[in-house]
């Protein structure tokens, strides 16, 4: 290692001042775009998202409270931006992000996903190898760091693995500070991007630049979502302020792929149909039944390019899927109603591989760019965990949530979930009808990210479940990389 003489030292610090200085700008002038980040310091990455509460380009949909078109038009371009100028190619190091259900908004108290799918594609232009496979794909830690981080009606996690801590809105546990904190002391030089509204990112940089004595001029007011900054940090300690604007200019049109995407029939499963009729065969509708009630259960996007691979977000290859998935959807349900709903698993849930955590994003990753496209809210399931597939109190909770209480009466639901919990949810809903007629063996293999299984009720509860329809996205022809913008 290079050894640095006082003097050296202090035109490190003074060229740094001034690199700052000059970022700020002056009246009348223009900043320079500051080069890519030092692999050498610890690099601390603020890509602030717009909310409700700032959204100076038109980013937000105000109904929904999701990114619209053009905000994810902005994503798309950010992911390339931040990989290429302000990392220089890097491989990142850490990505945590706004937990959603601690920021809700609208008098729905829909919760914020823009931070979540703001920063995705930046995350699978990055690589990671687990257990000797290697894939463009990066987790994002979205879970809560303690007990004072979670919501009213969310279900108290059973650990709080450090691995995927994400960002809580309001800060009032000190999680969110105690996390940066931790990777100032760790002193292990890297990149760590926190994708988060500004309410949060601005009070989080104002609370580390006062408990580490940074003495810093920091942002007063939030400038758009084309504004990065970057704490940076020395060996030394030197900590200077950088601000990277990326000048994006997104179409305001759902984004168009680079290519089309490969298409496929309906043969990943031996198609099957069952009904439960209250009356026939012993067959009792249970009480509280929802009627009328139509559900699509999709599983993620492609997320397993070896069995031992598995890091909570999908690949490269489930980008192009989840964003083609408005362009396929109404084709591959053949006429059928469309959704009025769309449903995810809580990204803030986690699980354990081995000795780390991983936060379970994929599924509403997958099925928020059909919400964006077709101006729905995102909703979380967030009450219960969804736990082990072979946990019949797991198939209980599901299918009284879906499928009793009315809420989701006279509703059609697209639901993203996990697929090994399909057959379990499936086999305890015809079971709960009773009646003479055994119910099928079900699995869903490990291979199909394509078809669609669909329950429907009707207007008296009785139940009917197939498996006709697929999106018809050709996995193996996929390409491995995600799509460029």
């Amino acid at each position: 290692m290079k050894r640095y003489c006082a003097s050296e030292n202090f035109w490190s610090v003074f060229l740094s001042g001034l690199l700052v200085f000059s970022i700020a700008g002056c009246a009348g002038g223009s900043s320079p775009t500051p080069a890519p980040l030092s692999t050498g310091n610890i690099n601390l990455i603020f890509v602030v998202t717009p909310d409700l509460a700032n959204d100076p380009l038109g980013d937000i949909n105000p109904v929904t409270a999701n990114l619209d078109d053009q905000g994810l038009q902005r994503s798309l371009l950010m992911g390339a931006y931040l990989r290429q100028q302000v990392l220089g190619t890097r491989n990142v190091t850490r990505i945590s992000v706004l937990e959603p259900m601690t920021h809700l908004q609208t008098v729905n108290n829909y919760p914020d996903m823009a931070a979540i799918e703001f920063i995705q594609q930046f995350a699978l232009l990055n690589q990671i190898t687990l257990l000797g496979t290697t894939a463009n794909s990066y987790p994002l830690a979205a879970s809560y760091g303690g007990p004072a981080d979670v919501p009213g009606g969310v279900v108290m996690p059973g650990s709080y693995p450090a691995d995927c801590q994400g960002l809580v809105f309001n800060d009032a546990g000190g999680n969110n500070v105690a996390l940066v904190t931790r990777i100032i002391d760790a002193n292990i030089p890297g990149f760590y991007v926190f994708s988060t509204p500004w309410e949060t990112a601005s009070a989080l940089l104002a609370n580390i630049n006062r408990i580490k004595g940074y003495d810093l001029n920091l942002p007063t007011a939030y400038k758009g979502p084309n504004y990065i900054y970057v704490l940076t940090i020395t060996p030394s300690g030197v900590a200077s302020l950088l601000t990277y604007d990326s000048k994006l200019t997104p179409s305001a049109a759902y984004p168009v792929l680079p290519s089309p995407v490969p298409g496929a029939s309906c043969t990943q499963q031996a198609h099957f149909s069952y009904s439960r009729t209250g009356g026939i065969n012993g067959v009792v509708v249970p009480p509280g039944t929802n009627i009328n009630e139509t559900v699509y259960l999709i599983r993620h996007a492609e997320a397993h390019p070896a069995s031992t691979f598995d890091d909570g977000n999908y690949v490269g290859a489930g980008q192009w899927r989840a964003l083609d998935l408005p362009n396929v959807l109404p084709g591959a349900l053949r006429g059928r109603v469309s959704p009025t709903l769309v449903y995810s698993i809580d990204p803030a849930q986690s699980f354990t591989l081995g000795s780390f955590g991983i936060s379970y994003v994929r599924p509403s990753l997958t099925v928020l760019p059909y919400a964006i496209a077709n101006n729905l809210p995102c909703h979380l399931v967030a009450g219960f965990y969804i736990g082990k597939p072979a946990d019949q109190a797991v198939a209980r909770a599901t299918s009284d949530f879906f499928f009793t209480g009315g809420n989701f009466s006279n509703q059609t639901v697209l639901l993203a979930w996990e697929h090994n919990h399909f057959p379990p949810l499936i086999t305890y809903l015809l079971q709960s009808y009773g009646g003479s007629v055994p119910v099928p063996q079900l699995s869903w293999p490990q291979g199909d990210y394509d078809t669609i299984w669909t329950v429907r009720l009707d207007g008296k509860g009785n139940l009917t479940v197939d498996n006709e329809l697929c999106e018809g996205i050709d996995s193996a022809k996929l390409p491995v990389t995600a799509p460029k913008f």
